[in-house]
């Protein structure tokens, strides 16, 4: 199997399946001498971590990370960090009804399709569980970028929405409230839609946006290696993502040029922001900001009709722990694939130029 990497110089590649005794991976490029909080980067799993609230799946998974090598007395050692995450909570028998058949809208006929054999339980290699891998992988990363800011938060459960620019929120209100979202009166109304969707058996979408500030003026190369077309393909990878858009995104195509261009100042900076912090592939110095959309989970309490291996059309039901809404849970994974593309870019710049 390929594409179990990403990144260039500083790369993860990640291992291990939803319901095998752990999942992991290994970080190379990371530089030596970096004093590494370990605690933050707990608190940055137990951010991602199942069973956290009543609006996500209740699935007990303690995440605890356990370093195997390239730390020293605290410090990184410029050898690769190895590290695994123990999968203390499987009930491999809630996947039993589906080890013949297809379940709609996941990844199961693709794979087994290309592959001529799958591991049923929880999608195998193909879960979400996978990434949380990537948040201990972004949280390093974060701590390399210390200077940079990499906030993310829910803008949106199905129809409900922020009505606030992200200038006008308060981010250090994000884990107020379990949806993450830093608008009260929008999070509890998100959070009695997600309830609502919960009692019938059924999912609900939404929108994760990422605001990144005081990245500095330069990341990124002007032709295929534009920073905004890898932290497309970054947010791409993410389980249930099916949209990514950055500055003005959609809304732009409305615009005549200009009202759509963004002036300078004389000190670089400009007026609007409508680029979204990139210009020609390249950082301008202004905040980043993009969105990411999350289909709804597929895995509904509901009966369906679906295929199994012999092609027949039978009729299954979702069993076992599965989050109503993933995007609570997909917050601190944006953050960290960011700050996966962002270290990456930083490195990449201290090399070539």
């Amino acid at each position: 199997m390929a594409g179990n990497s990403f990144g260039n110089l500083f790369k993860l590649t990640t291992f291990g399946e939803s319901h095998g005794k752990a999942i992991g991976g290994v970080i190379d490029g990371c530089p030596s001498g970096l004093k590494l909080d370990v605690e933050a980067i707990q608190s940055e799993l137990n951010r991602r971590k199942p069973g956290q609230s009543e609006i996500v799946t209740q699935r007990k998974e303690p995440d605890t990370v356990n370093f195997l090598s390239g730390i020293f007395e605290g410090q990184t050692t410029g050898t690769p960090i190895g590290f695994i995450i123990e999968n203390a909570n499987q009930k491999s028998k809630d996947y039993s009804h589906i080890k013949d058949a297809y379940r709609p809208s996941h990844a199961d006929y693709t794979y087994d399709k290309k592959y001529g054999i799958r591991d049923y339980r929880g999608g195998g290699r193909s879960s979400a569980r996978e990434t949380a891998c990537r948040v201990v992988a972004g949280a390093i990363a974060k701590q390399l970028l210390k200077d940079i800011k990499i906030n993310a938060f829910t803008s949106s459960v199905g129809d409900i929405f922020i009505d606030k620019p992200y200038q006008d929120l308060d981010f250090n209100k994000i884990e107020e409230n379990p949806v993450r979202c830093p608008d009260k009166a929008t999070a509890n109304k998100m959070i009695d839609r997600i309830k609502e969707i919960k009692k019938q058996g059924d999912t609900i979408g939404g929108t994760v946006t990422c605001v990144l500030q005081n990245v500095p003026v330069g990341l990124g190369e002007p032709v295929f290696d534009k920073l905004h077309a890898e932290l497309g393909k970054a947010m791409l990878s993410i389980n249930a993502v099916k949209g990514f858009e950055y500055g003005s995104g959609f809304c732009g195509v409305a615009m005549k040029g200009s009202e759509h261009n963004d002036l300078f100042n004389e000190d670089g900076t400009t007026k609007t922001n409508l680029s979204g912090g990139i210009q020609g592939g390249i950082s301008n110095g202004m905040d980043i900001y993009f969105r990411v959309a999350f289909k709804p989970v597929a895995t509904i309490m509901q009966k369906q009709n679906t295929l199994d291996k012999s092609g027949n059309i039978v009729q299954m039901q979702g069993k076992g722990r599965h989050d109503p809404c993933v995007v609570p849970r997909a917050v601190p994974i944006v953050e960290a694939m960011a700050a996966l593309v962002l270290a990456d870019y930083w490195l990449l710049n201290k090399v070539y130029i």
